[in-house]
């Protein structure tokens, strides 16, 4: 068994990948690909490496994790914040199918630059790479059925809730006490289901 289906074998034993589509999407996108030529050693650790900018691709089973709370479908359009790597934009990318799209949005312009480049040496053409403050401001392409927040935040932007569909999920970690991991799902038009799993370490939201 090669390194990367080890790493998928080790986070399905630990019960928390149960998904086809997202096992699927593990096993085809490579994170080596993903990670720093000097970290590449290491990418099928499950652990988050540097890629610069003190920011870090996130450790495989915590992606998972949030992967599992978004359950984001084929055709789905999904919002990636925090893009960084590209990986997480790449692994949507599979789940949604060439009739979804992820809009990727990096507020660092050399990580967005990294994780676009990072992005071409797949064969998905479903996603489409931004430098901007997605907390900031609302997305011409919104609403999305899916939000995915890769880096911590003090509180739940507003611009997030209001762009989600009725029906739309996402998943946001908060800068908090207990490292709360969040699953927000939009019932209504000003309501909200939330959900918290804690116990979480992100790299902090650059507002």
């Amino acid at each position: 068994m090669d390194e990367l289906s080890l790493l998928v074998e080790k986070i399905i034993a630990r019960g928390i990948l149960k998904t086809p589509s997202i096992k699927d999407a593990l096993l085809t996108v490579d994170r080596k690909d993903f990670v720093l030529p000097k970290y590449g050693e290491y990418a099928y650790d499950d652990q988050p490496l540097p890629i610069g900018e003190g920011q870090t691709i996130s450790q495989p089973s915590t992606v998972v994790f949030m992967l599992e709370l978004l359950q984001a479908q084929k055709g789905n359009k999904v919002l990636d914040v925090g893009s960084g790597s590209g990986w997480t934009t790449a692994l949507l990318a599979h789940i949604v199918g060439p009739k979804g799209k992820i809009v990727a949005v990096e507020l660092l312009e050399t990580l967005k630059t990294f994780g676009e480049n990072n992005f071409k040496k797949t064969k998905y053409e479903n996603a489409t790479f931004l430098k901007g403050n997605a907390a900031g401001e609302l997305h011409e392409e919104a609403p999305f059925d899916r939000i995915l927040v890769n880096a911590s935040a003090r509180e739940i932007p507003p611009t997030f809730l209001s762009q989600l569909t009725i029906g739309g999920k996402m998943v946001i970690p908060l800068k908090d006490a207990l490292g709360n991991l969040v699953l927000v799902e939009k019932l209504g038009e000003d309501d909200y289901k939330k959900s918290y799993y804690p116990g979480f370490a992100f790299v902090p939201f650059i507002e």
